[in-house]
């Protein structure tokens, strides 16, 4: 297989790569536990949200030219209102957060350090812009769903090799279109935290 190699996308580079974003996204997040039902008006209508942030950038990681993964980021208070509500009701305030967006890689090209790479680019990025708080969210799915798989291995363990927790009772509802379902149900994010330390 080919060396990877990673861009990070910002302005006109990261607009140029919202289509194939978009796919990866309808591909990467059909698998469990997302179960998405891809929609490239839903993508344009969220992306498009992502990519009106100053702050927003995109880890891509390309084979050759051919983009197959990617992790975003940007600002907590420019993404959407969802998302920022559960850390106003803790009395956090959302402008102190650098929120980490999805993280989506095509199966061929996992287990080789992409996903911690993507962590790392995106931690840089944080302190570019100033922060030094990460927020990401993870979907929470019913133990006994029928579509989980049954050698499902949740993520949490990589998180928490990668320094990030919990955080206790900050959960955000989100909607989207599960596969097999007519139209967009909330489901419940759990939040995870980092404090990256000083001189990282």
């Amino acid at each position: 297989m080919a060396e990877i190699t990673f861009r990070t996308l910002t302005g006109e580079a990261l607009e140029a790569a919202l289509d194939d974003l978009a796919g990866l996204r309808i591909t990467v997040f059909h698998e469990w536990p997302y179960l998405y039902e891809g929609d490239r008006d839903y993508e344009r209508r969220y992306l498009s949200k992502f990519a009106a942030s100053k702050g927003a950038v995109i880890i891509g990681a390309y084979d050759g030219d051919r983009l197959v993964g990617a992790a975003t980021a940007a600002p907590l208070a420019d993404h959407f209102d969802d998302f920022a509500e559960p850390f106003e009701k803790k009395g956090l305030r959302a402008d102190d957060f650098f929120y980490f967006g999805e993280s989506v890689l095509l199966p061929d090209y996992r287990g080789r350090g992409i996903g911690v790479r993507f962590f790392e680019e995106r931690e840089k990025a944080a302190r570019a812009e100033g922060f030094n708080r990460i927020v990401f969210c993870g979907v929470i799915r019913p133990e006994d769903h029928p579509m989980r798989p049954a050698d499902y291995v949740p993520l949490d363990r990589f998180w928490r090799n990668r320094g990030y927790e919990k955080m206790d009772g900050v959960v955000c509802d989100f909607p989207w279109r599960d596969i097999g379902d007519e139209e967009e149900t909330r489901k419940p994010m759990q939040f995870w935290t980092r404090t990256l330390p000083d001189g990282a």
